[in-house]
């Protein structure tokens, strides 16, 4: 069995929208904006959807209320800083409480 390359695995994260008006345009604007910052390629998974976490239109198609439950992918040179950015905001409820 050859050697696996670190940026080949794939990172991700399963986390819970909390915040109380879910994932609508503001939050949806600020995690592009710091998915945007990153090399990785960056996904939000609902169920069997799956979308580019760097476009606001992908975003906001997940319609992700409060207690729904995403799964953030990234995978790229800085996946790791990626997934933990991206999950980060959603744990601080995207500054609104």
């Amino acid at each position: 069995m050859g050697s696996v390359k670190k940026d080949e695995i794939l990172v991700e994260r399963k986390i819970q929208v909390t915040n109380k008006l879910g994932l609508h345009a503001r939050p949806a604007a600020m995690l592009v904006q710091k998915a945007s910052k990153f090399k990785s390629e960056i996904k939000l998974q609902k169920e069997d959807i799956e979308v580019n976490a760097k476009s606001i239109l992908s975003v906001m198609m997940l319609a992700a209320e409060v207690g729904t439950f995403l799964i953030i992918k990234a995978e790229g040179e800085d996946q790791e800083e990626a997934v933990a950015t991206i999950a980060k905001l959603f744990e601080e409820k995207f500054g609104e409480e």
